[in-house]
């Protein structure tokens, strides 16, 4: 993943008093528990630099026009002098267990998502106050 300076990142459902049921799985695997929990837990947006510093970016670059040559030159020069099927295949092998892990748990992240989240007054508050641009109002239930 690759970005320019400009980027901000970061999952602010939290804020909303709901979750990214995604996010929840992919950073711990990409990033560590450390990092995905201070990103999950506070909704707070890092810098490009920040993100390539925790390993949720690759590189940054100083604006989009740079970024777009750079991965351009990355592309030609790191993946299209490969055999596509080794590509392919490799990347089928090196992804299996993320996938599997993804597949399985986002079942089971929604289901607490939709069963216990969203019967929850603030679960609710959090989207409705989003939608109608306002302050939410948390019952802390």
């Amino acid at each position: 993943m690759f970005a320019d300076e400009s980027a901000r990142l970061g999952q602010p459902e939290i804020v909303l008093a709901v979750f990214a049921s995604p996010a929840s799985i992919i950073f711990p695997l990409k990033i560590g528990h450390r990092y995905a929990e201070d990103l999950l837990l506070t909704g707070r947006t890092i810098s490009a630099q920040e993100a390539k510093m925790i390993g949720l970016v690759n590189e940054v670059y100083p604006d989009k026009a740079t970024m777009e040559q750079k991965v351009n030159e990355w592309i030609q020069q790191q993946i299209l002098p490969k055999s596509a099927v080794a590509l392919r295949v490799a990347t089928k092998v090196v992804r299996k267990r993320f996938n599997e892990r993804l597949k399985t748990d986002l079942k089971v992240y929604e289901k607490i998502y939709m069963d216990e989240l969203m019967k929850t007054h603030d679960g609710k508050e959090g989207l409705n106050s989003f939608l109608e641009k306002r302050k939410p109002i948390w019952q802390d239930e």
